[in-house]
């Protein structure tokens, strides 16, 4: 059976990384990009040129009609989906909550959680047994930060983290029944750039000191965590919420 995967966010950092490796694994791709479609298209031209299948679908998957028509592209173009990554994210400047508007509010929570749910919705809709389909896998990409919860940092990024924790165990028990996998990835300080649109582009280098691995992670470490949840490897893991942080 074609396995047809969409990850969210994936022109940059981990998304891209997972892109391109579930690729290498045999995944035809759904690249998913909000607004820089040059390496979005980058990346489709690498996975075409190593032999692999890929499109690249502009899409907020924060906008429900914006979700629906990514997924509508993926079912003409790909077929049916076999696995989401829920990757998306964004991380705006450090600060208390004091100090933080309502507007800010609204972009972290609708990218960092609603886009979680609507994807997963039209996701479960296409795997569901129940429905016709032939099972998949979702696979989380939550953080280190629900667990200490990052205050007079982003406190609002970590909540939205702690979110998609609790999101990962009750959706696991519904889906489970039909045939779908959900589990979470929550990795700790890893090199990518949203630290420098947090305002803090050295982030990964300043707190490598006090992580036991001594180092910060690379994105292509979390992609193989995922894909190692999508996979067969885990086929009896659901619900887990798995720390990838170097033990931090």
């Amino acid at each position: 059976m074609k396995q047809v995967i969409l990850v969210t966010g994936s022109s940059r950092g981990i998304g891209a990384a997972t892109a391109l490796l579930a690729s290498r694994r045999g995944y035809v791709v759904c690249i998913n990009y909000l607004a820089n479609a040059q390496a979005a298209e980058q990346l489709r031209a690498q996975i075409v040129g190593e032999g692999g299948t890929a499109i690249a679908v502009q899409a907020d998957v924060g906008v429900e009609a914006d979700v629906l028509r990514l997924f509508a592209t993926i079912d003409e173009q790909l077929g049916p989906l076999t696995a989401l990554v829920n990757n998306v994210g964004v991380l705006e400047q450090q600060g208390k909550l004091v100090d933080m508007s309502a507007e800010r509010l609204q972009r972290v929570f609708t990218t960092n959680i609603l886009s979680y749910f609507l994807c997963s919705r039209e996701a479960i809709k296409r795997m569901a047994t129940s429905r016709g389909g032939a099972g998949g896998g979702i696979v989380n990409v939550g953080s280190g930060a629900s667990k200490h919860g990052a205050g007079s940092v982003y406190v609002d990024y970590a909540a939205s983290k702690g979110a998609i924790d609790v999101m990962t165990l009750g959706l696991s028990k519904e889906v489970g029944p039909d045939g779908i996998r959900v589990n979470c990835v929550r990795p700790g300080i890893i090199y990518t750039d949203i630290h420098a649109s947090g305002g803090d582009a050295h982030r990964v280098d300043k707190l490598a000191a006090t992580v036991p691995l001594q180092r910060g992670g690379q994105p292509e470490e979390i992609a193989e965590t995922i894909l190692w949840l999508l996979g067969p490897q885990s086929s009896y893991v659901s619900g887990a919420l798995l720390d990838a942080g170097g033990a931090r």
